[in-house]
């Protein structure tokens, strides 16, 4: 016969772990997306934590005395899973950077559309960097890396170990605002030296035979050149979203160090 019976302590416990898992599961890359379902965040985050808890216990006790320091050690364990899970999710605006420079060199910056994952307007061009991204997610199993972070932050941060640094936290995100713009550069660099190399042609053009309307044939050929080398480069994404992943996986780190 199966035993269900369960202490008041071990369901502070589990719902302890439940409460990272949940916030992090709620913010994370391709989790988080609009169009998943909300009940399957809640099965995934409920069934990990219930893994979790099992692979956790016997742990040390938790110790509170009133309820008031049993929200306090919720709030630190949110904060932990909003933090870890948004140290990933902000790597993947890096391709929305990309292809908002690519629109504005190809003249397609006024070109916008709903992205159902977030439901706000994006560039078309971010729209399909992000959705191949979240596919080479799936298809190298980046995904399993997120949930064995999770799962390793309880051996870096135990439950109720939380302490957050300032100093740290502040440092990671300087450091990633440099990575947003090289990284985020160098995806879109093919299609900007295309851009640059036929401005310099339309601008050799318009002096050696200035009748020509370069503005009205500007416009085409750089929506030509721009979605040639859109399409010559499309090769290169598995590769631009290595990048990506390294560094997410560095500043899932960052993040883990900042609240240790």
């Amino acid at each position: 016969m199966v035993d269900f019976s369960f202490s008041i302590y071990d369901l502070e416990y589990f719902l302890l772990i439940f409460t990272r898992v949940s916030c992090f599961v709620f913010i994370a890359p391709f989790f988080s997306m609009k169009n998943t379902p909300a009940r399957i965040r809640v099965g995934i985050s409920f069934f990990t934590s219930m893994l979790l808890y099992q692979a956790l216990t016997p742990a040390e006790v938790v110790e509170f005395d009133t309820t008031l320091e049993y929200a306090v050690i919720i709030m630190k364990e949110a904060v932990a899973g909003l933090l870890i899970g948004f140290g990933a999710t902000i790597c993947t605006s890096i391709m929305n950077f990309a292809g908002s420079i690519a629109d504005m060199e190809t003249g397609l910056s006024m070109v916008t559309l709903m992205d159902p994952t977030t439901r706000e307007n994006s560039s078309i061009t971010g729209v399909f960097y992000q959705y191949v991204l979240m596919m080479l997610m799936i298809a190298t199993g980046m995904y399993r890396y997120l949930f064995s972070a999770i799962a390793d932050s309880f051996q870096l941060i135990p439950v109720n170990g939380v302490v957050l640094h300032g100093d740290r936290l502040v440092d990671a995100m300087i450091e990633f605002l440099g990575d947003y713009v090289i990284i985020g550069f160098r995806i879109v660099l093919p299609i900007f030296c295309s851009m640059l190399l036929l401005n310099a042609i339309l601008g050799i053009m318009a002096k050696v035979s200035p009748q020509m309307n370069m503005f009205a044939v500007g416009i085409q050929l750089k929506i030509l050149v721009g979605l040639s080398a859109f399409f010559f480069t499309a090769g290169l994404l598995p590769g631009t979203a290595d990048f990506i992943f390294e560094e997410m996986k560095r500043m899932i780190g960052s993040f883990v160090g900042a609240l240790q």
